[in-house]
């Protein structure tokens, strides 16, 4: 009861069958269980088998890998979240039958007609409703909860016949919804962009809840000062400090409280600054206020290097909140940024990872050498690998995010870091030094490398020079139209370079890899590329000498038409899609003068990318791509990587 007004909620007073869509996900189990805990009859399904699903049944839900219609059919309620697919077809056929619930409207619901307790707040909340469900349990109460995170032996959601504990999530705005007894707001800064499209709409979405609360107790307005809390990380002080609280308001005694609260406070939930094995940690925040302090916890055990693998969570918060990230990493020596988590967005310009690597490098660009050192990784497995072989007695890695990088947890533990043998440092890119090899990976063999890209991040693959006559330089065939074009003869079979309407495979009769030899046919050639695998040996060309004829003539003809290429650069980046210019396309999207750390594009050509002194690898593939999302995002045209190894 709230001021008289009576709250009832999905299906009160008789018990309905209840379908959850993605139930392995942990805001959908815990509700799925409270739903159960109510006397519904609840199943759910997932893409996945997991660990979840198990616990699930195991307390009498029925569970499904894969989406089927089927599903729903006899289900009288459908529960999904934001984050699912509109053309699943669960989802499409519950919204057609009229079926449809959103898990925030359901939760909402069942906390406003309990006695309950709501923790929100930007950042914290698993955190503080994990202390305050457990602190009430070593107090002799018998809370239910359901929240964002497992702590051990202690599941994301529990039956208990007292007070109720939720985690109260923001992210779709239904916190506007809550009436709930006691409202803990863990700090209030914004959030959400996608959702939230202003600041003054976030937090009028917390105005909202405080409103509709009975009570409310405001986590930053509690001292801290001389509260005995035994707990590495002032934030999560401040989160014990605020259960402390909850339970002097129901009634407990100071000293009892003290007494137990060491138990309730020994573990912190799963993913929050959690140890995965030997110097290797894992935490789950992803906004820049949570990243300083996670980033904070790493450097206060770590002796030697920090390194922080951040993957952004959402193109649409790494836009918005792009000016704060930069600060959010001083701490660290190393950063390597993967691939932006995209959850259920579409791409956006500006909110890729290469788009907060150039903030990053922009930002420390002029900054002293204690500054951390940036790499932009392909994968979040390449990004480990970097880690995992760099790490020293001493160094901490941090894998640091709320996306699909905590698949690296299992590979962490699995290969656990020992101390690798001494590195050599290799120049075999023109972009600089490339990242420290150890052996004992793929071999990948090199010509000149004048259209090759290679990761300045440490790999076991072994880069090797090629060999043979293969490897002689390009410009000794004495092909006009090639005339000025770098690399090797390889090179140029095994990327088909050409200029002008011309393909080298013009010229090609067979091709000798790995020491067998491929007629020209077997050879897949298309535009600038082939199906060749090995190591380019030899070729045998078809009327090369009548090509050359009067060749230096034709030479200096093809080179007067050429523009100069500006020293260390590869050429063209992008391919040249169907029947236009990747020059042109990049040009009308403002290509030209664009830069991210030392790689710049060249005035004169949009389609070439060039660097400077201080560049590196992941400035160029930075660039790169923020180039290509460009021309896709504006003209819906996807070019595809012309500079061998950009894309892999």
């Amino acid at each position: 009861m709230r001021g008289g007004r009576r709250y009832r909620g999905l299906g009160e007073g008789c018990a309905v069958k209840i379908h959850f869509l993605g139930v392995g996900g942990v805001g959908m189990a815990a509700l799925a269980l409270l739903m159960k805990g109510e006397g519904h009859e609840v199943s759910g399904c997932d893409i996945h088998r997991s660990p979840r699903l198990a616990w699930l049944e195991k307390n009498g839900i029925a569970t499904f890998i894969g989406h089927n219609s089927d599903h729903c059919e006899d289900a009288d309620v459908v529960i999904a979240t934001p984050a699912v697919s509109r053309d699943n077809p669960e989802f499409v056929q519950a919204q057609l039958s009229g079926k449809l619930r959103w898990r925030g409207d359901v939760l909402a619901e069942i906390v406003s007609r309990r006695d309950s307790i709501a923790v929100c707040g930007s950042h914290g909340k698993t955190t503080t409703s994990t202390f305050i469900a457990k602190l009430l349990r070593e107090l002799g109460e018998d809370p239910a909860w359901a929240i964002g995170g497992e702590t051990g032996a202690f599941p994301v959601a529990g039956l208990g016949k007292g007070p109720l504990v939720v985690e109260a999530d923001e992210s779709d705005g239904t916190l506007a919804n809550y009436h709930a007894r006691e409202l803990v707001v863990t700090n209030c800064e914004y959030d959400h962009p996608d959702h939230f499209k202003t600041e003054a709409d976030y937090f009028a979405c917390y105005d909202k809840a405080r409103a509709n609360a009975a009570h409310v107790i405001e986590s930053p307005q509690l001292a801290l000062d001389g509260w005995n809390i035994d707990i590495a990380g002032e934030h999560n002080r401040r989160n014990a400090r605020t259960a402390i609280e909850v339970a002097l308001r129901r009634g407990h005694g100071l000293a009892r409280i003290m007494g137990a609260l060491p138990r309730a406070i020994a573990e912190l939930p799963d993913r929050r600054f959690q140890r995965l094995a030997v110097q290797v940690y894992t935490d789950y925040a992803h906004h820049p206020t949570e990243m300083k302090c996670a980033i904070a916890m790493a450097k206060s055990v770590c002796k030697g290097r920090l390194r922080v693998l951040f993957q952004p969570h959402r193109y649409s918060r790494t836009k918005a909140l792009m000016a704060a990230f930069p600060e959010a990493f001083r701490l660290a020596d190393e950063v390597v940024l993967c691939p932006t988590y995209a959850a259920f967005e579409p791409p956006q310009e500006g909110g890729s990872s290469a788009d907060l690597y150039a903030a990053c490098r922009s930002h420390y660009w002029c900054a002293s050498q204690l500054s951390p050192r940036f790499y932009l990784a392909r994968t979040c497995l390449e990004a480990w690998r970097h880690a995992r072989l760099e790490m020293r007695e001493g160094d901490v890695v941090l894998i640091l995010g709320a996306g699909d990088i905590i698949e690296l947890a299992p590979v962490a533990v699995r290969e656990t870091p020992c101390a690798p043998g001494e590195p050599r440092e290799t120049r075999l890119s023109f972009f600089g030094t490339v990242g420290r090899t150890y052996g004992g990976g793929n071999r990948v063999i090199v010509g000149e490398g004048s259209n090759t890209w290679i990761t300045d991040l440490s790999t076991d693959e072994e880069y090797m020079r090629a060999s043979g006559p293969a490897a002689k330089p390009g410009i000794t065939l004495g092909i006009p139209w090639m005339a000025g074009i770098p690399g090797s003869i390889g090179g140029w079979i095994k990327m088909n370079a050409g200029a002008f309407g011309h393909s080298i495979s013009e010229l090609v009769a067979r091709v000798k890899v790995d020491g067998r030899w491929l007629e020209k046919e077997e050879c897949g050639f298309g535009y600038r590329t082939s199906s060749i695998n090995g190591e380019i040996q030899n070729v045998e060309f078809v009327n090369i000498e009548e090509q050359s004829a009067d060749g230096k003539e034709k030479s200096q003809d093809y080179l007067s038409r050429r523009r100069k290429f500006p020293p260390r650069c590869c050429g063209s980046v992008f391919k040249n899609p169907p029947g236009d210019f990747a020059g042109r396309l990049l040009e009308e999207v403002g290509a030209k003068g664009m830069e991210v750390g030392g790689a710049y594009v060249w005035q004169e050509h949009a389609n070439v990318i060039a660097t400077r002194f201080g560049a590196t690898a992941s400035d160029v593939l930075a660039l790169a791509r923020i180039l290509r999302d460009r021309v896709c995002l504006r003209l819906g045209v996807e070019l595809e990587y012309e500079v061998c190894g950009l894309g892999n």
